[in-house]
């Protein structure tokens, strides 16, 4: 039987829809980009339909479908029992299994949503595991009380979607009303509403240096989906990108401590059905078209059902008079209670009144739970006061970290204490509540008013010279285990070389292990970087960032290096070492070209630093000094200029024998090699570049490394530019597929992409599209799947 009267049944079940519209769709002569237009829906949904991602959309649009095909009767009648075969049953409320932290209810609503929601829809978005865990939600407090009434007012709002006007919410108030909490309980209850996941972001308003609304949207776009090279430089377009990622995707955004208005306007949607809450101390009265939630203290009732949660129902009951009084001494304020319930539950056998004797001998405590923003600290206070004496030092010591979260070795370090003692006072202090585990395991987070509390303890109880010390102890350790890891990425490291680590025991051993030490750590190191400088380690300060100069060409994305090679520049002239100086203005044009994008400043950079080399007579920085001017004037679109650069910078590197002149000479030629292409002399580009492959493929003779594989692969492929410029399209296609092999061998799929779309275009030139679509598909693939976040684009320098 022909597709025209085929049935439901001859498809088979669910899955099979996406055979029966794909067959239609050929048989009518439409393209899917034809079809989704005819039936005004996203091209992406209609792909997701014929790939069987999206098994049951709604019947509306298959009624679409079904019109813009010219579907008869039965055809249509086939298609939409295809699609009702995929649908989900809807699960009674009572059936279905809550998830932790959620009430029945919500699991109910979770049934009734999956019944309504249309994956079909332009507005449905990816599922929610394309989310990346990296901003997931952290755990719902299960003893959550209270906020009954706004949370049902959220839950009005998540049922109102008007994708013309997206929803905003502000959670505002005093420290410790529990803002944060509110703000993520009410994002796990109202998750069956937006199925397309839940992220969440702390803004660090509380912070010194509060995240900027660029670092925030680039920490959304990975965790989005979006390869760390493909985030764009620029705020506005990133936040252009962002609002364009998530105008179909149905979730929600938790941005928690928000310090201002200008912060968090770039993170807010333009249009689509996401809900995005926010929590700050502020009402941020600049902020157009928001509903404000303005949280208030708790209900004496409320109060006393808190501790009863945290401490236990019966014993909580036993003494009404008793829990009445310390509620009103902790102000009703969720914070403290919460810290007096979970010293209530640290000590079973205490009873309610004798806490509450406590609090009321405790005067300038007393005085300070009653006083507006005052009675944070003193719950704080608490709490901190009954801590065993390390603990508290511990604590205290806590407040020196700089970043997000902190490892227990990290706060070990300051605390000068054994590791597993410090993690043991870290999970006391966590059970206190006045530290929060991290997502991961092993990591602590303060929250900005207990680290500001922690901060005036250690003022008011450590002596001064002991803190210096602890803070110069950690400086030194993190600086040298920053300039070990880095060490690993440098391509004339040999295995089993001392790298200078403070700890060989428990230093990364693999160029991962490294990479995720300094990713993690990047807040503690880059501080201790800085206060070497303050303090006049002014070598230790070359030292580690001329260590971590090859791991830098990793991670362009980073906006950190400016300031790393800025501060390794003066750390230079502080000591008068010219030869240091050259280098790191070197690797400083280098980041302002490569990672910042400010050409004319790298070329200041640069030209300074061709001075200094030819004033001290080094022919290797000469050459690191012309590529990196050639590199500017080249995206000045100065390209005479650029070329003649290049071309100097090559001859100076052919004359010396070294593995880093080696590099330098080939990426001198490829980039010469680009700009005779980008200038209309593709035959002159041709020959530079079989010159500059050719130097590889003998390097590799000699070496099958790392990094002659990655310097042909690059080569390979500018050559494949050249070929393609002159019309040569079969020779194109094979010099592209020879890059491919080079980045296969290296096991380097993240450098594939820009590689396998120009093969696409060879074979489209060629007349072989079905070939290419599937090298299109390939290259899509690797550029969003990015697993764990590890897809990185070298620049050769």
């Amino acid at each position: 039987m022909g597709a025209a009267g085929a049935s439901a049944e001859e498809f088979g079940a669910a899955g099979e829809f996406c055979l029966l519209l794909a067959r239609f769709r050929v048989q009518a002569g439409l393209t899917q980009d034809e079809l989704a237009q005819a039936a005004e829906i996203s091209l992406r949904a209609l792909g997701d339909m014929e790939r069987g991602r999206t098994r049951g959309p709604q019947r509306r649009t298959v009624r679409a479908l079904a019109t813009a095909l010219s579907l008869t009767p039965a055809q249509a009648s086939a298609l939409e029992q295809a699609a009702q075969a995929g649908r989900p049953r809807r699960v009674p409320a009572v059936a279905a299994a809550p998830a932790t932290g959620q009430s029945a209810s919500a699991a109910g609503d979770q049934a009734a949503t999956d019944t309504a929601t249309d994956p079909g829809d332009p507005a449905a978005a990816q599922p929610q595991e394309a989310v990346q865990a990296a901003l997931a939600l952290p755990r719902d407090i299960a003893d959550f009380t209270a906020r009954e009434d706004a949370m049902a007012q959220l839950r009005a709002l998540a049922e109102q979607a008007d994708p013309a006007h997206p929803r905003v919410v502000l959670a505002c108030g005093q420290p410790g009303l529990g803002k944060t909490a509110f703000a993520l309980h009410a994002a796990h209850a109202l998750a069956p509403y937006f199925p397309d996941g839940q992220l969440s972001l702390d803004l660090r308003g509380m912070a010194e240096q509060p995240l900027t609304p660029r670092e925030a949207l680039a920490q959304l776009l990975r965790a989005l989906g979006i390869a760390h090279t493909a985030v764009p430089a620029d705020t506005e377009e990133r936040a252009g990108l962002y609002r364009s990622l998530i105008r179909e995707r149905r979730l929600v955004l938790v941005l928690d401590n928000a310090a201002d208005e200008a912060q968090v306007r770039p993170l807010l949607p333009g249009s689509g059905p996401a809900l995005t809450l926010i929590t700050s101390r502020h009402t941020l009265p600049g902020l157009e078209s928001v509903h404000r939630f303005p949280l208030e203290v708790l209900a004496p009732t409320e109060a006393a059902d808190l501790l009863a949660r945290i401490a236990g129902s019966e014993r909580i009951a036993a003494e009404p008079a008793a829990t009445a009084e310390l509620a009103r001494l902790c102000g009703h304020l969720p914070l403290a209670l919460r810290i007096a319930g979970q010293r209530l539950a640290a000590r079973p056998q205490q009873q309610v009144s004798h806490l509450v004797r406590q609090l009321t001998a405790e005067e300038h405590r007393l005085d300070l739970l009653q006083a507006g923003d005052l009675r944070v600290r003193a719950a704080f206070a608490l709490s901190y006061r009954r801590l065993p004496v390390e603990t508290r030092l511990v604590l205290r010591r806590c407040s020196l970290t700089t970043g997000d979260d902190f490892a227990a070795a990290t706060a070990a370090l300051y605390a000068g204490l054994p590791n597993h003692r410090a993690e043991r006072h870290l999970e006391e202090l966590a059970d206190a509540g006045l530290l929060q585990p991290g997502a991961d395991a092993d990591r602590y987070r303060l929250h900005d008013l207990v680290r500001l509390y922690a901060g005036e303890e250690l003022t008011a109880e450590d002596d001064p010279a002991l803190v210096d010390a602890a803070r110069d102890r950690a400086t030194d350790w993190l600086l040298r285990r920053a300039a070990a890891a880095g060490l690993l990425f440098d391509p004339d490291y040999r295995e089993g070389s001392d790298l200078g680590d403070p700890d060989p025991a428990t230093a990364p051993a693999t160029i991962s292990e490294a990479r995720q030490w300094l990713e993690e750590e990047h807040p503690e190191w880059l501080a201790a970087l800085r206060r070497a400088g303050a303090t006049g380690s002014h070598q230790q300060v070359i030292d580690t960032a001329e260590a971590m100069h090859w791991f830098s060409d990793s991670l362009l994305y980073w906006d950190v290096w400016a300031e790393v090679f800025e501060r390794s520049v003066a750390a230079a002239r502080a000591v008068g070492d010219r030869l240091a100086e050259t280098v790191h203005l070197n690797y400083l044009a280098w980041t302002q070209n490569t990672c910042l994008h400010q050409y004319q400043q790298g070329l200041t950079f640069a030209r300074e630093a061709l001075d200094l080399a030819r004033e001290i007579g080094d022919t290797q920085q000469e050459a690191w000094a012309l590529t990196y001017s050639g590199t500017a004037l080249r995206r000045l679109l100065q390209a005479e200029e650029a070329i003649d650069s290049y071309q100097q910078a090559a001859a100076a590197f052919a004359t010396l024998e070294s593995p880093s002149a080696r590099i330098g000479r080939l990426v001198a030629i490829r980039f010469a090699g680009a700009c005779l292409r980008e200038s209309g002399r593709a035959q002159e580009a041709l020959a530079a570049h079989r010159t500059a492959l050719a130097d590889a493929g003998e390097w590799l003779e000699q070496e099958q490394g790392y990094v002659p594989h990655l310097l042909s692969a690059f080569t390979a492929h500018e050559l494949g530019l050249d070929q393609a410029a002159l019309g040569q399209w079969q020779a194109a296609e094979q010099a592209f597929r020879q890059a491919l092999a080079h980045y296969e061998a290296i096991n380097r799929p993240d450098s594939m992409t820009q590689t396998l779309t120009e093969l696409a275009t060879a074979l489209i030139e060629q007349d072989r599209a079905e070939e290419a679509r599937e090298i299109l598909s390939s290259a899509l693939t690797t550029l969003t799947d990015e697993p764990g976040g590890a897809r990185r684009r070298p620049s050769s320098r």
